[in-house]
């Protein structure tokens, strides 16, 4: 039997914040207590981990990264990634399923599981994607494992465009699962772009990309199928929610009852359109970075309720693959291992609460996704943890990226808060910059 205990820890959770210490028994947290450790708990064969007065908050849930494994590994794979992860406090993971060969067969998801159980040192579960014609192949796939259906309504990174109307209406109507989206109509970016062409030649200038991949576009598709989803009774998930205008289409209901719920992700709550000139292609991902105007909606939408959970859409590409402009740099970039310490400084500056950041970071993607016994720090869940000490300065750089990519679009910024330490299934797989390699994750379960 092995115990833990982490006293003097700052516990936020459930939207409280008090001094307190937590005891870990394998896997799960035996108990949560408030004020100092009785004497009875630090007696006897039990490790003891102090926190200092450092927040302890429900490790991360990222319902949105892009590992690319298989297929892609040479700027990530899930080993890698799952370390950025866990060194960033994200200590469970959804991965998209446009890889090589795509996610989109029983098969192809089974080999993602198991090189998962090989590698990961975070939990972990797969997405599969959907395709024109892959129906039967959803219809079978066992969502107790699966945290619902990709579908991109936009073509993105791995082109699995599902555009037949036919096919969309079957998925919506007969797919007992989750749809999650991307959501950015074809058509009008197709037309956006030859605009651009047409007054630029092939070199469109990066700080163009919000311009092409539109407001309009996201709209236009976000507004297509909010109404595919209510006709068919659907449950609809809408990834990466990048404009004010896209609001519009959200209702504030209590979490369980909606059947209609939006993600945004960090980038999109840190950086506007004005960065693109110091930036560029760094911060060039699909959908684009817009106006400040919508980052501030987006905050304020995420206050309110309208938005229910932050991501990172995180997928990394090596730096020579973001050269060029709005057409020729890849679209995407590494984000998980600093995703929560962005929150967390976004919380020091007044825009959200502390608490409000991990409702959204940790507990609501539980909820949102049904998560067996994570999320939270509750008696009899697993111990997924994290220690973030406030107040305490460090620098980015390229080279202290865990991501094979070894980079990042924050290099040279300051953050205050930093990831001291991370728990996975009750092992402390992070510590002090260090990696416990022995650690492994597990699948995660959702109740169906």
């Amino acid at each position: 039997m092995s115990k833990t205990i982490i006293t003097n820890a700052n516990i936020i959770n459930e939207g409280k914040s008090s001094l307190g210490y937590v005891v870990i028994e394998n896997e799960r947290i035996d108990e949560v207590g408030f004020g100092e450790a009785p004497a009875r708990l630090l007696n006897g064969n039990i490790e003891i981990h102090n926190a200092e007065g450092a927040y302890l908050l429900p490790g991360c849930i990222d319902d949105q990264v892009h590992f690319r494994d298989p297929g892609l590994t040479h700027k990530a794979d899930i080993a890698t990634e799952s370390r950025a992860a866990v060194a960033g406090g994200i200590t469970s993971f959804m991965d998209m399923p446009n890889t090589i060969p795509q996610t989109t067969t029983l098969e192809a998801l089974e080999c993602k599981f198991q090189r998962a159980s090989e590698v990961s040192v975070a939990n972990y579960s797969f997405y599969i994607g959907a395709t024109n014609d892959n129906l039967d192949t959803l219809l079978k796939c066992d969502y107790s494992k699966v945290p619902g259906v990709k579908l991109f309504l936009g073509a993105s990174t791995g082109n699995m465009l599902v555009d037949n109307k036919e096919a969309l209406n079957r998925i919506f109507s007969e797919v007992p699962a989750l749809i999650a989206i991307h959501s950015e109509d074809e058509g009008v970016i197709r037309r956006n772009r030859e605009a651009m062409i047409e007054k630029y030649g092939e070199n469109v200038p990066v700080e163009e990309h919000p311009n092409i991949r539109s407001t309009e576009a996201c709209y236009k598709s976000t507004a297509n199928a909010i109404e595919l989803a209510r006709r068919h009774g659907a449950r609809l998930h809408i990834l990466h929610i990048s404009t004010a205008k896209e609001l519009k289409l959200l209702s504030k209901e209590i979490l369980e009852q909606k059947q209609i719920t939006a993600e945004v992700c960090a980038h999109h709550l840190w950086w506007t359109d004005e960065d693109y000139k110091t930036l560029g292609s760094r911060i060039k991902w699909n959908p684009a970075i817009k106006t400040a105007d919508d980052r501030d909606a987006l905050r304020r939408g995420l206050n309110k309720g309208l938005i229910d959970i932050v991501a990172t859409d995180h997928a990394p590409h090596l730096l020579e693959e973001k050269e060029g402009g709005a057409l020729k740099a890849a679209s995407g970039g590494p984000l998980i291992q600093f995703s929560l310490p962005m929150m967390l400084q976004l919380a020091d500056k007044g825009v959200f609460s502390i608490e409000k950041v991990v409702d959204v970071m940790a507990h609501r993607p539980a909820r949102l996704f049904k998560i067996a016994d994570r999320g939270f720090i509750r008696k009899g869940y697993y111990a997924d943890l994290v220690i973030v000490k406030p107040n305490t300065p460090y620098k980015i750089s390229d080279d202290i990226v865990l991501s094979r990519c070894r980079w990042t679009p924050l290099a040279g910024e300051t953050l205050n808060n930093k990831v001291i330490s991370t728990y996975i299934n009750g092992q402390r797989v992070f510590y002090n910059g260090i990696i416990n390699e022995a650690c492994r994750g597990m699948a995660l379960k959702f109740k169906i």
